[in-house]
């Protein structure tokens, strides 16, 4: 066996024991209470590209319109400190799509930039969130999350009063990564959460893109390396539509 295939196992082994041990009738309660349904892996409407990826969630938990995840994907990802630049290019970019939805992370900055700006041009988003539905973080980014739980689609790995954890905001990047065919990072320091998520859509066998940046700006630096490396650069609509 693998080291690869040895930790599947033991994380195959450890939800299902975490599943195992739930309460369906408290949990049936809650998805009641809050308005939240939810799909396995199973299901007909379980995108087939995030089942591809290692370690994939059984369940999503989700409000909003479930057959979003039918239409091709492009992750968005960047800085929660990214400048003007992110926004600029962003609505060049977006406005020259079609039949493609935005995925993002509803985080401050450039999530919430490329949610905003993807209704902005008519095309639908989707927001991932690392802790259940009823609970949201950042406040900033809460009018966001509303739009896309009435009108779109928000989905999570885990039941709705499921708290906040660090850790779940780096498992839940890699669904992120998993339900698209491409990830673009806008910008992104050195290190960064954003460069992770492209690295899993890499390991995933997925489009790795980045927007080229000025040389001296540190929220450029961590996307011109990765073009350095081998990211494709990304200076047009049609750069993105060759990926997907």
């Amino acid at each position: 066996m693998t080291l690869k295939h040895a930790k599947t196992s033991k994380s195959i082994q450890k939800k299902l024991q975490t599943y195992d041990a739930l309460d369906t009738s408290q949990l049936e309660y809650l998805l009641r209470r809050h308005d939240v349904k939810y799909i396995t892996i199973n299901d007909l409407n379980y995108p087939p590209l995030l089942k591809e990826i290692y370690d994939p969630p059984y369940i999503l938990y989700y409000r909003g319109n479930i057959d979003l995840l039918k239409i091709h994907a492009l992750s968005i990802v960047g800085s929660r400190n990214c400048t003007q630049y992110t926004r600029a290019s962003l609505s060049s970019l977006l406005s020259e799509l079609s039949n493609v939805v935005i995925v993002s992370g509803l985080a401050f900055g450039a999530d919430e930039y490329a949610h905003k700006i993807a209704i902005d041009n008519q095309l639908p988003t989707i927001g991932i969130l690392a802790f259940g539905h009823s609970i949201h973080y950042p406040k900033t980014t809460q009018h966001m999350r509303d739009v896309l739980d009435c009108h779109y689609l928000t989905l999570s790995e885990y039941p709705p009063e499921t708290g906040i954890e660090k850790w779940r905001f780096v498992a839940r990047n890699r669904i992120i990564a998993g339900l698209s065919k491409g990830v673009l990072v806008t910008e992104a320091e050195e290190k960064s959460g954003s460069l992770v998520t492209l690295e899993m859509a890499m390991d995933e066998n997925r489009s790795a893109m980045c927007l080229p940046g000025n040389m001296t700006s540190k929220y450029s630096k961590g996307t011109n390396l990765r073009i350095q490396e081998g990211a494709k650069m990304v200076l047009s609509a049609q750069d993105i539509l060759e990926e997907l």
